[in-house]
């Protein structure tokens, strides 16, 4: 758990979402082109079986949650596969607050 907030302790999330809502708002005023829009940012790395061990789920308990194959869990912590970019967002607002697994 530790880990995975040291690893967003740096990304600001806010400012990001602005830049984009300000490039939207320029784009709609003619004033940048749609290829401005292209932004890679890196995420940090979120191991789903810490996040499932810290929940005291199972693999498919936890696939339930994330929408995703108890096969695609298994690969994910195997290293057979990596999560995409909105699993990795998702486990990691689980790790921070585990009361969205009830939501979910």
């Amino acid at each position: 758990m530790e880990e995975i907030e040291e690893n967003f302790k740096d990304v600001d999330f806010f400012s990001g979402i602005m830049d984009g809502l300000q490039e939207a708002l320029a784009y709609k005023k003619g004033k940048a082109a749609a290829d401005t829009f292209v932004r890679k940012s890196s995420l940090p790395s979120v191991s789903a079986a810490e996040i499932r061990a810290s929940l005291h789920m199972t693999q498919k308990a936890f696939a339930d949650v994330l929408g995703v194959s108890c096969r695609t869990v298994e690969a994910w912590e195997s290293g057979k596969s990596t999560p995409t970019p909105t699993a990795k967002k998702l486990m990691y607002l689980i790790g921070q607050d585990h009361s969205l697994v009830q939501k979910l």
